[in-house]
């Protein structure tokens, strides 16, 4: 399979499946559960259009800062980008297939030292630099939309690039989403880490999930 296609080719189909949304979805609105430990806190989120999220009802500050930056992290991955857009700076070549079959794209140019791994069409682990840290995803399961996949459980762990050193425990997720319309909508997302070297979870619960009314254009009137 592999030895027919390019690097480049078998990455980009793995890009191309992935699920994201029309460009031009209307945003939503929903019901939020907050829950940290023996914290429970509810209230409403909106995330608009241009994918920037509000979070309304709920006081605490870091919970607040905690719910917006998750939505945004999902939003982020749901913007359609062409192939030609994101990686026309990149190249690609291959590196091993692991006993599991998931074949190791490496990857030259702008991201030159990043790599990935493939199985199934799908892009089960991410080793690149953000931000100037290394961050390493690995995928284990993922929900199959019919219109590209979604990941549904992984984890991620960040390390100094220069050092090594790693900078958070591992870090697992899981999300579960909802059909809203023609849109597939985050409905939950449990994180499991790590808190003064004691195990923590926190979820992020999402009920009564609306799209936002399509905005309309206004036409000007011709005489």
């Amino acid at each position: 399979m592999t030895e027919s296609k390019s690097a480049q080719e078998l990455f980009q189909a793995a890009y191309e499946n992935r699920y994201t949304w029309e460009p031009n979805f209307p945003g939503y609105k929903a019901a939020v559960e907050f829950k940290h430990g023996d914290v429970v806190l509810n209230g409403t989120i909106v995330v608009n259009a241009n994918l920037s999220a509000e979070v309304m009802g709920i006081e605490d500050e870091e919970a607040r800062n905690s719910i917006i930056g998750q939505l945004r992290e999902v939003a982020i991955h749901r913007v359609r980008r062409t192939f030609a857009e994101t990686h026309s700076k990149n190249t690609f070549s291959y590196g091993e297939t692991d006993s599991t079959g998931a074949v190791e794209i490496l990857m030259g140019g702008k991201s030159e030292g990043d790599r990935y791994k493939l199985r199934n069409n799908e892009v089960c682990h991410v080793h690149r630099l953000i931000h100037g840290i290394r961050v390493t995803i690995d995928t284990f399961s993922s929900h199959d939309t019919g219109a590209g996949y979604l990941s549904h459980r992984y984890d991620s762990v960040y390390t100094d690039p220069a050092t090594g050193e790693v900078k958070s425990g591992k870090i697992v997720f899981e999300d579960n989403y909802q059909q809203a319309g023609d849109y597939q909508i985050l409905r939950q997302r449990i994180i499991q880490a790590e808190e003064n070297g004691q195990p923590t979870t926190t979820e992020f619960n999402f009920t009564n999930i609306e799209l936002l009314p399509a905005k309309v254009e206004a036409v000007a009137a011709t005489v």
